[in-house]
């Protein structure tokens, strides 16, 4: 019996609910639309709650799905009577601003005597409205100051026209010293004494005009490269204090300059190498261009790869000038490659250890930047090879046995600075280590040079040249 009234109101209920579903479901599904555009898009563009709290709250309201804007009501303007004394005390106190006016004073006399009259009542109430407005307007007249004009001054004019960008003047008397700089004399020399003692040290007669040619040669390829090395390292050479004076860095020369300069360089020192010394040494000299500013400039700013492929660069140059001096490639020119290989290690090891801040700035991927254990390891380990290989050179037929006893005190002394750059890691051991290397390197070459063996005698050289056919 009560079957039937419960199945009404039953119904009744479900239909209201379902009528109440059908009216929200739209906006359920905007809303569930709007959280996911919100989701995908970028997290950093997502309103907060507070946002949406703090806008709710000061312009938006919301009512049956509709959005209002609420318009945030202006403040009243006061509307200030002229003939109020307040005026005239206000004005007043406009010339104690600028009292150097000589219209002030007066006029401000002249307002007071006027402001008194307001409480009396002798004088005409017509004359008291006027008379204030009347010295107000005078006095805004007159307190107007004239614009103030700027007059430059000589110094000030060339100091703005320097800081300007101009045109490039190249000044002939500064050529030589920008020449310098872009080739890096310091290092270009260094290259070259290298590649000399790689020639003295050939067991072959000493030949003063090849020598010269040979270092000329290797002089003018270290210069082309050097030169390509800066043109493309401009942007980031600039953001190093290391390196922020360098000619291109600076404008001192176009970048056509300096490529024009390359290639004059280049062109005439490989070809120089080619035809006056011997090919082998052309190729040399043309694979050391190419791996400086192919190989290891670009490699600076991608791996610590860069460190290995700049020592097989600096260990070219003694190469070259045995191969300039005998015409091959014998174990005694690997061995002196070897000794610039491993020197090299130490020295811009330690050398990168105080300039970090630089190479980091500049984007330069070195060990002491990215891996700063494995460039104490590294040094520490070379510097031993120092010793090794001096131990080799007699072996080889390069030097006497007396050379590894006595260039063991100054490798000996290497690689203790070397481990102690190894165990400490400060600045102070990276710097003592540095400087030692560049004594080092000319020691241990002119040791090598005192020991030097002669395994190739002048009559053997000639014996080839002087041979005749036998008779017939």
């Amino acid at each position: 019996m009560y079957k039937a009234p419960c199945s009404r109101l039953t119904g009744f209920l479900g239909l209201r609910v379902k009528q109440k579903l059908v009216q929200i479901a739209p906006r359920c599904d905007r809303t569930a639309r709007s959280l996911i555009y919100l989701h995908r898009r970028d997290p950093s563009n997502w309103l907060t709650y507070q946002q949406l709290n703090f806008l709710k709250r000061q312009y938006v309201t919301k009512n049956s799905s509709e959005l209002h804007q609420r318009a945030i009501p202006k403040r009243d303007l006061t509307i200030v009577d002229e003939r109020d004394g307040n005026v005239e005390r206000r004005v007043e106190r406009i010339p104690a601003i600028n009292p150097e006016l000589p219209e002030v004073v007066p006029l401000s006399e002249d307002v007071t005597h006027k402001a008194q009259p307001k409480n009396s009542a002798a004088k005409p109430a017509s004359q008291s409205g006027t008379a204030p407005k009347a010295s107000v307007s005078h006095l805004a007249a007159t307190t107007v100051e004239p614009p103030h004009v700027y007059v430059e001054t000589e110094e000030a004019r060339q100091a703005r026209l320097d800081r300007q960008w101009k045109p490039l003047k190249v000044d002939v008397a500064d050529l030589p010293d920008v020449y310098a700089r872009l080739a890096k004399i310091k290092l270009t020399a260094l290259v070259v004494t290298t590649a000399a003692a790689g020639f003295a040290m050939a067991p072959v007669p000493f030949d003063p005009v090849m020598f010269f040619v040979s270092a000329l040669g290797t002089g003018l390829a270290s210069c082309a490269a050097n030169s390509i090395n800066q043109y493309f390292e401009v942007p980031f050479d600039s953001n190093m204090n290391r390196t922020k004076n360098r000619p291109l860095v600076r404008g001192q020369i176009s970048p056509l300059h300096a490529v024009s300069f390359a290639f004059a360089c280049g062109i005439p020192g490989v070809a120089l190498l080619t035809l006056a010394v011997n090919p082998l040494t052309g190729f040399l000299g043309a694979l050391n261009i190419f791996l400086y500013t192919c190989c290891y400039t670009p490699l600076k700013r991608l791996s610590i790869v860069n460190t290995w492929v700049g020592a097989v660069v600096g260990a070219i140059p003694p190469v070259m000038g045995w191969s300039a001096a005998t015409g091959s490639l014998d174990p005694g020119a690997l061995l002196l490659g070897g000794f610039l290989y491993c020197w090299q290690f130490p020295h811009f090891n330690a050398l990168s250890w105080n300039l970090r801040e630089d190479y980091s700035r500049g984007g330069y991927r070195m060990m002491s930047v990215t891996h700063p254990g494995m460039c104490k390891r590294v040094a520490l380990r070379h510097s031993l090879g120092l010793v090794a290989l001096s131990t080799l050179a007699p072996v080889l037929d390069v030097t006497t046995w007396t050379f590894p006893v006595i260039s063991l005190p100054v490798n000996l002394y290497i690689s203790y600075l070397a481990a102690r750059f190894y165990h400490k890691g400060d600045r102070d051991s990276a710097r003592k280590l540095f400087f030692c290397s560049l004594w080092h390197l000319p020691m241990l070459l002119l040791l090598a040079l005192t020991c030097k063996k002669y395994s190739r005698s002048q009559g053997d050289t000639a014996a080839p040249s002087t041979l005749t056919p036998p008779a017939s």
